[in-house]
């Protein structure tokens, strides 16, 4: 690619800084300029491998502003390579609005394959990799949370999603409730570091683990969930219609009022449907309801 302009979107290590290709390094070290999510978190990576390349701060709340700037130089012929703070970019990670700019202008984009904490919770999870839906990061909020799992919750395809140290536990109860206790899954914990661990058991042994052991919730998680079971995916509308139905009652009547009727009607435990209860009615406030 030499005297042409070009975009290298470059995987880096997600832990072990080992883990990255001769390639990578010599791409790094030879363009004009690294595009990097968090410069300082960059600079341990660059800095031990003695690469000089300028650095420019990309990431989720700058990246708008400078995408017309980038495509211009890369453009005009200059080479640059877009990395995240781990892994490959784009993946929950920023760089898809200058991507999508470079396509749009029919410029050369270049992939440099590499690390990726999605791929590598699924290699050791042991559950099927055949077929994966991977999610992401999950609302942050109980009663969205709640809502996209629902949604999920007959999805035959293996499951993986990225999630904060703060909220793994609260998200390991909502999957336990929404796709049941039994449910197999894993979680991966701060791949290819010092400290790495992979749990694997259901989802109710899983979240009692870490309920258990406060100070594993820590670093960078992955959590791989087997897909739903043939039963499981034709009691989806059953499922469903359970969750809208005290979703109508929570809207019609006080919290405890309404989790009584639809204990009487579903048979459900009055815990499970409580907690349920309770996150849909707070974000109904969060969204305007004055109830």
């Amino acid at each position: 690619m030499a005297g042409k302009g070009v975009l290298y979107v470059v995987a880096t290590p997600i832990g072990n800084l080992r883990d990255i290709s001769e390639r990578a390094l010599e791409i790094l070290g030879g363009v004009d300029l690294i595009l990097a999510e968090d410069t300082r978190h960059s600079a341990r990576l660059l800095g031990h491998y003695g690469i000089s390349t300028p650095c420019r701060s990309f990431h989720d709340h700058n990246e708008t502003p400078q995408v017309a700037q980038i495509v211009r130089r890369i453009a005009a012929g200059e080479r640059m390579a877009l990395i995240s703070d781990a892994g490959t970019p784009l993946i929950s990670d920023p760089g898809f609005r200058l991507v999508s700019a470079m396509r749009e202008q029919g410029l050369s984009i270049v992939p440099i394959p590499g690390p990726s904490a999605l791929l590598c919770a699924l290699s050791v999870a042991g559950l099927a990799t055949d077929r994966f839906c991977f999610e992401g990061f999950l609302p942050a909020r109980s009663g969205a949370r709640l809502r996209q799992l629902q949604l999920l919750a007959s999805e035959p395809r293996t499951l993986v999603f990225f999630e904060s140290p703060r909220r793994i536990v609260q998200t390991l109860r909502d999957l336990s409730e929404t796709f049941g206790a039994e449910r197999r899954a894993v979680v991966a914990r701060e791949l290819t570091k010092i400290h790495e661990s992979v749990i694997g058991a259901n989802l109710s042994e899983a979240c009692a683990w870490f309920e258990e052991h406060a100070e594993q919730c820590r670093g960078e998680l992955v959590i791989v969930v087997a897909g739903a079971k043939p039963a499981q995916q034709a009691d989806d509308g059953v499922q469903l219609s359970r969750e809208k139905l005290l979703r109508a009652l929570v809207e019609a009547l006080p919290v405890r009022q309404a989790v009584s009727v639809a204990a009487r009607l579903t048979g459900e435990r009055r815990n499970a449907l409580y907690e349920r209860a309770v996150a849909i009615a707070a974000d109904g406030r969060g969204n305007g309801d004055a109830r």
